[in-house]
């Protein structure tokens, strides 16, 4: 049973999308849950509408019910109670504050807590995690920070034992620097592939690696710990553990991946230690997302949760999630996907993948440098390949909030880089001109793909119906 220990929350940041789902969870939990924010849009919008959970905009200390006996404040830049009066209101009023991990950390007490952590392919793991177990007849608690399309829900309270939870490194609030994944003491574990992200809070491959290092210790000797091979990184971090490891990867690993025919439907087969487990089929894009789906059987399977029978059938029915790789179009015979660019490996698997199932068609990236690695001069050097394999780049201006926090590039700056590098580039400004930009530059043998962990100025929204128009179907 599902408890917490107050009556009345108020979300302050809940257009995010893990903010959003923790209040889906509190309100399930039996809590009553208010909610504000500066805006919110679509996907989260959405999903605040359909679950009946109040967002009052903009920020404001009138928003505060009298009955609030919690905070619960994001991470966002733009909440603390020097530059945000709601969030000076709920400090000043001397009610306990959390974070959206610390009310992870307290709901999953009790439950047989499972944890997908790593730079990339967590969202997907635990929404894979997820869709199987329901598949397979379990019931268990979850929370995605992404919005699925499998499960149909980025939050459930369930009756079954498990707890699953996305782990994110990146620290906790605004006033608490631990990672979120240590608020949430995991039973079992899985670490997907690794790489240095988050440059402007871990600086060095070692400040990256120590939150990890302390995820592991912190685990009972019994709980089960399932590793991707993939990458250097992942391979120095495995050399450093003094505890049992099952590890995986797609060549190398205690469980591989064989076999693979690509196409509209991929098939694959899982492999332990050299023995044929099961014969997959998926309808998502990209070796990475067989490499999630590896990882995800290795770990269920170990865990003993499920048969191999009942993943093949949850892998070939998983829809996957928005923003990862979804078709963003059905109405047009131009491919036009999504991808989640909120790194340089997220954004170098997603445009693989676009090349693996469309080698005949220019793949046209339109680009947006949120996250502040994709805007900090630090790590300008990853436009020197990033966008490997595209025959034109549109780049949309870099996002200025919390600019003056760090090293900011200027997109004059980037996009001189990615010229450096021997693309065609594009700088983008305004939306209507955007639109016409692009669309004029697609053809009837193009790809397009939009990479950000924004909203790239609506143009993910616009664009498709213009491509729509002069490519039907």
């Amino acid at each position: 049973m599902i408890t917490f220990p107050y009556k009345h929350a108020h979300v302050i940041g809940i257009g995010g999308v893990g903010m959003s789902a923790t209040a889906k969870l509190l309100r399930e939990s039996g809590v009553t849950v208010t909610g504000s924010d500066e805006a919110v849009y679509p996907p989260v919008s959405h999903l605040l509408r359909d679950e009946k959970l109040h967002c009052a905009t903009p920020y404001d200390p009138k928003n505060i019910p009298d009955e609030t006996d919690v905070f619960v404040i994001g991470k966002n830049a733009k909440l603390v109670p020097e530059t945000n009066a709601e969030v000076a209101a709920a400090f000043a009023s001397g009610k306990p504050i959390l974070s959206f991990a610390d009310v992870l950390g307290m709901l999953s007490q009790g439950s047989q807590t499972l944890v997908a952590a790593g730079a990339f392919g967590k969202t997907t793991s635990v929404s894979l995690m997820a869709h199987c177990l329901r598949e397979a007849g379990l019931d268990p608690s979850f929370m995605i920070g992404a919005v699925p399309l499998s499960p149909p829900t980025p939050a459930h309270v369930g009756k079954g034992a498990q707890f699953l939870l996305e782990g994110d490194e990146y620290p906790s609030s605004n006033t608490d620097n631990r990672s979120k994944f240590l608020h949430y003491h995991p039973d079992h574990l899985l670490i997907t592939p690794l790489a240095h992200d988050h440059v402007n809070v871990f600086p060095t491959v070692e400040d990256y690696l120590a939150p990890f290092s302390q995820l592991v210790a912190g685990m009972a000797a019994d709980g089960v710990v399932v590793m991707s091979t993939g990458g250097d990184l992942s391979k120095r971090f495995l050399q450093s553990l003094s505890r049992p490891v099952l590890t995986y990867g797609i060549v190398d690993g205690d469980w591989q991946v064989r076999d693979i025919v690509w196409g509209e439907r991929s098939q694959f087969t899982i492999v332990h230690q050299d023995r044929e487990i099961a014969r997959m089929e998926t309808g998502q894009l990209g070796i990475h997302n067989i490499e999630n789906m590896l990882g995800v059987g290795a770990f269920l399977l170990t865990l003993g949760l499920i048969t191999a029978e009942q993943l093949a059938a949850g892998m070939a029915s998983f829809k996957g999630i928005k923003r990862r790789l979804d078709r963003k179009s059905d109405k047009t015979s131009v491919p036009i996907f999504e991808g989640f660019g909120s790194s340089y490996d997220k954004a170098r698997s997603a445009i693989a993948a676009m090349r693996q199932h469309f080698p005949d068609r220019e793949l046209l990236v339109v680009f947006e440098p949120h996250t502040f690695s994709w805007r900090n001069k630090a790590t300008l050097h990853w436009y020197d390949d990033v966008f490997e394999g595209s025959r034109k780049v549109f780049v949309w201006h870099p996002a200025e909030q919390g600019a003056a926090t760090h090293a900011q590039a200027s997109q004059q700056e980037i996009i001189s880089r990615i010229e450096a590098g021997g693309y065609d580039v594009t700088a983008l400004d305004e939306a209507v001109a955007a639109n016409a930009a692009i669309s004029s530059a697609v053809s009837e043998s193009s790809a397009v793909l939009f990479l950000t962990s924004g909203d790239l100025g609506g143009l993910i929204e616009t664009l498709p119906p213009a491509i729509e128009a002069r490519f039907p179907a």
